[in-house]
């Protein structure tokens, strides 16, 4: 079932790019296209080739301008790579995926007009990769319809979740792809995400040893904040600075300079309560800005569930961390350690937009009629070319359950580093995507 393109509008960014802002209808539910649609928001980049005299079609901008070749699919990357970083590809078409960005978006607001807790559950189950992977395929089939069959494939490039996807899209339409690009974005084969957060845990607990390795001064200076944040009820725009929720700043941690970042938020908070006995207000817009979990409510409430194949998630990371002293708030540890990417219980009540949707959490967090994400038998007899960017000190898609994956994808080569984090993609794009394109080219020696 191809999109159906709603509309479509084009500018030039000068002596660099032509782009095409395009919009989607796709149905809610694919096993039930009349029971409603998605409006998705998709941006396509060309280089800016403009001759000079105009001709005909470019004056009317048809489809064709948009559909006549495409190269690449982008999923879940940077924004900003599509600003003048499509190197000598020939076209390229960044989605926000469904839920996110235009596409839909899900916030508190617009979830509530699907009724009451139970009617949104069911309907943020349309939100998982099976469901994103069909509206690539349909816009494949949208954008590629005046082009001859064997020229129809593209090419998908996919960041952390985007790689997961991907993989998706591997397992149930391979017919669709040309190559497949992933930059951390293995994901782990699991049917729950216990075995993901057991590992993820080990990570972090790294990465919290190589922050106090870093800044020995800042233990005493996190107790000294966590007491006060114990002690008194602190406001932010998005909800309430608690304890736990200032621990999860950890989630910087798997980023490119993300421990300086959490050290100068410490430094900076610790300094007004050592000034002012208060944090003050631009300490608190920092810290919220920091957080983002308002920002993308999807991506609480579905965290856990990218990892369910028939089993539930029962609050993994909530579970896994009561197991963990390292990660308890006490006063009587030398060192409080910082969580990482995990959504815990306590984010419903102190972010005021997930506390509005925190019922249908619980009973996602519950449901096992989660559908099959990942095909192993068809990975197993993958004939599309796939290209891995693995990183060994990957903070949120453990290396060795991203290798075990690689062993399973027939034909994986894999780019394999521990000199990048999790956002290399964003913070060493041009490295990253050479090496990834060495390997397609077997320009390696």
């Amino acid at each position: 079932m191809a999109a159906r393109l709603i509309d479509k509008r084009f500018y030039n960014v000068p002596g660099k790019l032509r782009v095409a802002e395009l919009f989607f209808d796709v149905p809610i539910d694919y096993s039930k296209p009349d029971d409603g649609t998605l409006r998705l928001f998709a941006r396509s980049v060309t280089r800016l080739n403009k001759p000079i005299e105009p001709t005909q079609d470019e004056c009317k901008a048809p489809l064709a301008c948009v559909s006549s070749r495409w190269s690449r699919l982008w999923v879940q990357c940077p924004a900003e790579l599509w600003y003048g970083r499509t190197g000598t590809l020939k076209r390229v078409l960044f989605l926000d995926q469904r839920g996110t960005g235009m596409s839909s978006t899900i916030t508190a607001a617009t979830l509530a007009r699907q009724g009451d807790a139970v009617k949104q559950a069911e309907y943020l189950k349309n939100f998982r990769a099976d469901s994103i992977v069909r509206d690539c395929e349909a816009i494949r089939l949208a954008v590629t319809e005046d082009l001859p069959e064997h020229e129809r494939k593209w090419s998908i490039i996919g960041q952390s979740f985007g790689g997961f996807c991907a993989v998706t899209y591997l397992s149930k339409f391979p017919e669709g792809l040309r190559e497949v690009f992933l930059c951390g974005g293995l994901p782990p084969l699991v049917n729950e995400p216990d075995p993901v957060y057991s590992r993820t845990y080990e990570k972090v607990k790294e990465r919290n040893q190589a922050y106090y390795a870093k800044f020995p001064e800042d233990a005493a200076r996190v107790k000294k904040i966590m007491q006060y944040l114990s002690e008194n009820k602190v406001a932010l725009p998005t909800g309430w600075l608690t304890p736990a929720r200032f621990q999860q700043l950890g989630i910087l941690f798997g980023f490119h300079g993300g421990i300086d970042t959490v050290h100068e938020i410490v430094l900076r908070a610790w300094n007004d309560l050592e000034i002012f006995g208060f944090l003050t207000f631009p300490t608190l817009t920092t810290i919220d800005g920091n957080g983002g979990m308002d920002k993308n409510i999807i991506y609480a409430i579905l965290h856990e569930a990218i990892y369910c194949q028939g089993k539930p998630s029962r609050w993994s990371a909530d579970r896994l961390r009561a197991l963990k002293p390292e990660f308890q708030i006490s006063a009587a540890r030398d060192k409080i350690y910082f969580t990482g990417e995990m959504v815990f219980k306590d984010m419903f009540e102190s972010y005021s937009e997930l506390k509005a949707v925190q019922e249908a959490a619980e009973i996602l967090a519950d449901t096992t009629d989660w559908p099959a994400l990942y095909d192993e038998a068809q990975l197993a007899n993958n004939n599309v070319p796939v290209y891995a960017a693995t990183y060994i000190d990957d903070m949120y898609v453990h290396y060795e359950l991203a290798s075990s994956t690689a062993s399973k994808i027939k034909g994986t080569q894999q780019f394999i580093t521990n000199t990048m984090y999790h956002d290399a993609l964003r913070s060493k794009s041009g490295e990253v995507m050479r090496q990834l394109l060495n390997l397609r080219d077997d320009s390696l020696d």
